[in-house]
C-alpha cells in the first residue's frame, strides 16, 4: 500500500491521526498548519511539536529546514526531542532531585541519575490541547496543558501554553506561558527545533556561519552537569562573539557542542527580547537570526544523532542539525549563583523566542 504524502496529511488541519486516551473525553493528536505565502509551519499537539519549517531558498526553491518524521507515531517513542517543546524543566537536574522551601523532591531520572528535558513521561511525552487556531495576516495556533501536581515529581499543579505565531514575512514567534496554581515549582520551557538551513536531508551543518552574542558560559563535568561556574569564551573552541564556522573548532571537543551559553544584555531589546544568535548557510543563501528574553541559549549540534530515519527515509547523523534552545540556566534548581527558574503560586512564567528567516 501506497504511503500517503506527508504535505496531504499537513492540509488536513485537525485531522485525528491517533486517539492515546483511555478515558472520556477522548484526546486526539492532530496535525495543523499556520501559513502565509509560500511560508509554512507543521505543527502536532503531541508534545507541541514543529513538525516542518518550510520556505523558500534564495533561488525560491522552498525545502524543509527543520528535522523530523513523515508522521506523527514516530514522535511517540521518539529520543531525539525534534521539534518538541519539553519541560517540565529543559535540559538536566544533577542527580534528578532538588531541594525547594526545606523540602527534597525526588525526579524521574531518565538520563543514568539525572533528569533530563522533564523525564520518561515530560512535556514532550503529553497530549496538548488546541485551545485556538486562526488564519488571516498573522497566523496562529495556541496549546494547553494541565501538569498535575507530583508529575514526574514535580510540586504543584501548572497551566502551561505555548503559541506558534507568523508575524511577519518569514518570522516565526514561540511565546511560551505557565502559570503556578498552588505550589513554588521550577520552570524551564525549551523549543527543540533541528534546524539545518540548507533542508533537512542535506547533511551536517558544519559550513554553516554561527554568531552567538555570549561572552560567557557554564562548564560542565562528564555528566553535562553544569559545575556552577561561569566561564570567558574568550581563547576556546565555545567563542562564537564573531562569526565562524561551526565546524572549524569542532575537533577540539569530544563529540561537538552541547552546552549553555550566558547571553549577554547590551545588545538592543525587540519588544523585550535580545538578539541571541545569527546563522548563515551559503549554500542556500538562508540565514536565520533569533531573538529570545532568556538568560540562556543551548547550543547543540546533535551530536548523538545516530542512524535516526527521518522523513522521506533520509538516515540523520551527527551534526545533520542544530539546535539554539533558549532556556534558564541548567540545573539552576541546585546552583543558587544562577537566575532563578522558580514560580510561585499566581505568578506567571514567560518565555519568548523570535525566529527571523531570510534569503
Amino acid at each position: 500500500m501506497a504511503k500517503i504524502p506527508l504535505l496531504f496529511c499537513f492540509f488536513l488541519s485537525s485531522f485525528a491521526l491517533v486517539d492515546f486516551s483511555t478515558a472520556a473525553p477522548k484526546k486526539f493528536v492532530g496535525v495543523y498548519e499556520i501559513k502565509k505565502g509560500d511560508f509554512s509551519v507543521n505543527i502536532t499537539n503531541w508534545g507541541a511539536t514543529v513538525i516542518s519549517v518550510i520556505l523558500p531558498d534564495s533561488k525560491g526553491h522552498l525545502a524543509d529546514i527543520a528535522l523530523g518524521f513523515d508522521s506523527v507515531i514516530p514522535y511517540i517513542n521518539d529520543t531525539t526531542y525534534f521539534g518538541a517543546i519539553v519541560g517540565r524543566v529543559a535540559n538536566r537536574i544533577a542527580g534528578a532531585r532538588f531541594k525547594l522551601n526545606g523540602k527534597e523532591y525526588k525526579l524521574v531520572a531518565n538520563d543514568g541519575k539525572n533528569m533530563l528535558h522533564g523525564g520518561h513521561r515530560g512535556f514532550s511525552k503529553v497530549i496538548w490541547s488546541v485551545k485556538e487556531q486562526k488564519a488571516g495576516k498573522f497566523p496562529y495556533i495556541t496549546f494547553t496543558y494541565r501538569s498535575f501536581d507530583g508529575e514526574q515529581g514535580f510540586p504543584g499543579n501548572l497551566a502551561v501554553a505555548v503559541t506558534y505565531k507568523i508575524t511577519g514575512d518569514y518570522e516565526l514567534s514561540v511565546t511560551m506561558t505557565a502559570k503556578a496554581l498552588n505550589k513554588p515549582t521550577p520552570v524551564n520551557l525549551a523549543q527543540h527545533t533541528y534546524w539545518n538551513l540548507a533542508g533537512h536531508n542535506s547533511g551536517d551543518i558544519l559550513s554553516n556561519t554561527l554568531q552567538l552574542f555570549a561572552s560567557h558560559y557554564t562548564p560542565v563535568d562528564s555528566g553535562l552537569i553544569p559545575t556552577g561556574k561561569i566561564l570567558s569564551v574568550e581563547q576556546t573552541p565555545y567563542d562564537f562573539l564573531r562569526p565562524y564556522k561551526i565546524g572549524s573548532r569542532i575537533d577540539k571537543l569530544p563529540t561537538g557542542y552541547d552546552i549553555n551559553y550566558v547571553l549577554d544584555v547590551s545588545h538592543p531589546d525587540h519588544h523585550g527580547m535580545k538578539k541571541t544568535a545569527m546563522v548563515k548557510d551559503n549554500k542556500s543563501g538562508r540565514s536565520m537570526e533569533l531573538w529570545s528574553n532568556q538568560p540562556g541559549v543551548q547550543f547543540y549540534t546533535g551530536n548523538f544523532l545516530k542512524d535516526v530515519v527521518g522523513k522521506g527515509g533520509y538516515v540523520y547523523g551527527p551534526h545533520d542539525g542544530l539546535c539554539l534552545e533558549t532556556q534558564g540556566f541548567p540545573d539552576s534548581v541546585n546552583h543558587p549563583n544562577f537566575p532563578s527558574q522558580i514560580v510561585n503560586p499566581g505568578k506567571v512564567y514567560r518565555h519568548d523566542m523570535l525566529f527571523k528567516f531570510s534569503f
